[in-house]
């Protein structure tokens, strides 16, 4: 088990420990304070290393922690905390990012079930459209960048309304020619985790992982539960219940659109995030990079209405207005 750091214990002469926010069998994440910069707080990621791994392997592992560290640390989306230092400490590393407030996706789902009632449906696809914006945002890096881990507790929403996708665990590049190590020991959360993530790296995980993973954390979302387990699927095909089995409120296109995200093979689902926005919303994706965040997009495509309203509008009163102008005249 890895060793965890107490409140108040300064970590590279730099961040004070306030409390732990999560944590699993191989890291965790700490609340702390930058003393160099008053009254910042920031998330600071724990990397430990299996103990029983194979120096060389271990030390790889390491060089691709300072690898992907440096890749993310050079990302700027609204979705995305920005990632702004990374060190290491005897065997852990370390990534530093900006504190997300607000409660994760998963928290949000539990309230619901609590109060035997849906999360809105406009509501998940203004967060899938954010979600879509910052996957596309990575996945078209050079080299692209696939997350491998999208689930509802990996996603925070703000007191704003912008969602977030706030771990960054299972990160991997994909350089051409190369088989990358996951930085930390594990294949994802099982129920939200494609069968070729399984198994361990290999090139034969590519964008389309994280397109069922995102196809999963909506269908929870919209459902109140959990796709069945990838692999109870594929020894019984007929296993998963369609959305609107368990939520009739959800619109069939939205439907359709997940379970093509949810199918087992990659070949058999949307090629890319554009694709599948496009099929769950009906909208054309051009939005996509343009730097909306929380509601953004309903409220970039409201304020474009209104714009075409207001013009029509002032356009008639300076038309009334020459009219009333040249009757005067007469």
């Amino acid at each position: 088990m890895p060793v965890r750091a107490a409140k108040g214990d300064l970590l590279h002469d730099r961040y004070r420990i306030d409390r732990i926010i999560g944590q699993g069998g191989y890291g965790c994440i700490y609340l702390a304070e930058d003393t160099r910069l008053s009254g910042r707080f920031c998330a600071i990621k724990q990397v430990s290393y299996d103990a029983s791994l194979p120096p060389k392997l271990l030390e790889e592992s390491r060089d691709q922690f300072l690898k992907e560290a440096t890749v993310l640390a050079r990302l700027d989306h609204p979705n995305l905390p920005k990632v702004s230092d990374y060190f290491s400490i005897g065997e852990d590393d370390y990534l530093v990012m900006d504190y997300v407030p607000g409660d994760d996706l998963r928290t949000l789902v539990s309230k619901a079930v609590a109060e035997k009632r849906f999360l809105d449906e406009e509501d998940v696809l203004d967060w899938a459209r954010q979600i879509g914006d910052a996957l596309d945002y990575l996945h078209n890096q050079q080299p692209p960048i696939v997350h491998r881990d999208i689930k509802p507790s990996n996603l925070k929403l703000t007191p704003t309304g912008l969602v977030k996708l706030v771990d960054f665990g299972l990160v991997k590049l994909l350089a051409p020619g190369e088989v990358t190590i996951t930085i930390m020991q594990g294949q994802g959360t099982a129920i939200y985790t494609p069968l070729e993530q399984y198994g361990g790296d290999s090139l034969h995980t590519d964008r389309r992982a994280d397109i069922y993973a995102f196809g999963g954390t909506l269908y929870h979302l919209l459902t109140n539960q959990a796709p069945v387990n990838v692999r109870d699927r594929f020894l019984d095909p007929k296993s998963l219940p369609a959305p609107r089995a368990l939520n009739p409120s959800i619109s069939a296109r939205v439907e359709e659109a997940v379970l093509w995200a949810l199918q087992l093979h990659p070949d058999d689902r949307p090629a890319d995030v554009r694709t599948f926005l496009k099929a769950l919303t009906g909208e054309s994706t051009n939005h996509l990079r343009a730097g909306l965040g929380g509601n953004g997009t309903k409220r970039a495509e409201r304020m474009s209405d209104a714009d075409w309203r207001l013009v029509a509008i002032s356009a008639g009163l300076g038309f009334l207005s020459l009219l009333l102008t040249l009757l005067r005249n007469l």
